[in-house]
């Protein structure tokens, strides 16, 4: 009689758990996840749409704005699709100054002029450094010139001074992920230091070599295990890189990837570079326009085009962008944003057009308290009810099916993720094995310890 009445019970749990919805489902995982230690002190949100008619199944704490992380970039990406339209790309041109008299000498400079592509000289695409740069090259020697009694300009001015969004930190800033947009970015504003480690760690070398940076290496050698906490500190226009931090003895990488200072410059300075191994002689060094500002001189105007390059198109940018989440194209894509509607190309102006369009769309602009186009500001604050509001909306656009195919897979599901000091984040869509479709968002601040991200999933396991 026990063993029928132990049956009994078993499937009558059975038939209860199946027989619950995806909102009590929901509701006892993220309830878990709340009572979990881990979360504590932290403020956890979360909220699940219906994808076709927008109901709200589940939601927590969604009107509490909290730091997103690299979710942001599921809105960067929305709005700069919505404003200027998936085909859109930029040109970079390349033009001279003065004349270029019978023998092939130019008197006058050689001018790379920058219209804001993220992705000139990018490895990601088919305009790689070395691709860039011989068809340079090979343009001004169609031109005739065989000798260039100037310089090469790297001139970066259509988008002004600020590279560096405006609540970034001190330790992101010097690092591949906190590179900067410049108008003439190159080869994604960065490079790379390769490093050695025994009882001491040595830098071994950069790639490319940067004979224009002095690293000073303050690294200490990490215990096995301790991985990469290697920094380096190495602000715009500076000339003195600092590493700190430590590397592990056992550490399988070969280096860390380092913001450029000056990307302008380094375009400059390659193509200078490439012209005089090609036998084409400069006879002054190369520059960018914000160096010659500071010494108060002028960049010359171009008086003859030569080549222009051509960006891959919005959608190209926006699926890389969200499938390895890179910050400098989100950031490029803010500042393009203020700069097609006529103002100012600066990040603040480029948030402020973002959140007027989404208010224009019934979204609360208070609900949008946005600093940069990334994430990586700690000072953002968005709720998730307006990113996963913005995400519904998104799907009833021509390009959702370009953005939808940028996002990255995440534990069976289409979601952003984001992640910067104790904030985890997820935002996109879930198509259920019976067919539904869902808008998902879960975020959490100020979580304790470390491996957060199974627990999320375990909540958004409840639409399985």
């Amino acid at each position: 009689m026990l063993k029928r009445s132990l049956v009994f019970l078993l499937t009558l749990s059975s038939i209860v758990t199946f027989a619950q919805g995806p909102a009590q489902r929901l509701s006892q995982s993220f309830n878990t996840l709340l009572e979990d230690p881990q979360a504590k002190y932290a403020m956890s949100s979360i909220i699940v749409l219906d994808a076709n008619t927008g109901k709200q199944i589940y939601a927590k704490n969604e009107n509490i704005g909290l730091a997103t992380a690299s979710t942001l970039k599921t809105i960067t990406s929305a709005t700069a699709f919505s404003l200027l339209g998936k085909d859109f790309r930029y040109q970079t041109t390349l033009s001279y100054s003065g004349i270029i008299t019978a023998d092939g000498t130019l008197k006058g400079d050689i001018i790379i002029t920058g219209g804001g592509d993220p992705t000139l000289a990018s490895w990601r695409y088919e305009n790689k450094e070395a691709a860039v740069l011989n068809q340079w090259v090979a343009a001004i020697k169609a031109a005739g010139i065989k000798k260039i009694e100037g310089k090469v300009i790297g001139d970066d001015r259509l988008w002004g001074t600020q590279s560096t969004p405006e609540g970034w930190t001190w330790q992101d800033i010097g690092n591949y992920f906190g590179a900067g947009p410049s108008a003439l970015s190159w080869r994604e504003n960065q490079f790379d230091i390769k490093l050695r480690a025994n009882n001491t760690v040595s830098v071994l070398k950069t790639v490319p070599a940067m004979p224009y940076l002095t690293i000073i290496n303050e690294l200490d050698a990490g215990a096995a295990g301790t991985g990469d906490r290697a920094y380096a500190f190495l602000p715009p226009m500076a000339t003195i890189a600092y590493l700190r931090g430590s590397w592990a003895r056992d550490i399988s990488k070969s280096g860390i990837s380092v913001a450029l200072p000056d990307p302008a410059y380094d375009a400059a300075f390659r193509l200078q570079d490439t012209l005089q191994r090609a036998g084409i002689i400069v006879s002054t060094a190369a520059a960018s326009a914000r160096q010659l500002a500071a010494v108060q001189q002028q960049v010359p105007a171009g008086t003859q085009k030569l080549s222009t390059i051509s960006s891959p198109s919005l959608s190209e940018i926006v699926f890389w962008l969200n499938k390895k989440s890179v910050n400098l194209y989100a950031e490029h894509l803010l500042k393009t944003i203020a700069w097609k509607s006529g103002k100012e190309a600066t990040t603040r102006n480029g948030a402020s057009t973002e959140i007027a369009y989404w208010a224009s769309k019934g979204l609360d602009r208070n609900a949008l308290n946005i600093i940069d186009g990334s994430g990586l500001s700690p000072a953002n604050r968005v709720t998730t009810s307006a990113m996963a509001n913005i995400l519904f909306q998104a799907q009833k656009e021509d390009w959702f099916a370009d953005f939808y195919k940028s996002l990255p897979d995440n534990n069976g599901m289409k979601i952003k993720s984001g992640t910067i000091n104790d904030v985890s984040a997820f935002a996109g869509y879930y198509t259920a094995g019976n067919g539904n479709k869902y808008v998902v968002v879960i975020n959490i601040n100020n979580y304790s310890g470390s491996g957060i991200n199974p627990k999320l999933f375990r909540v958004l396991n409840a639409l399985k």
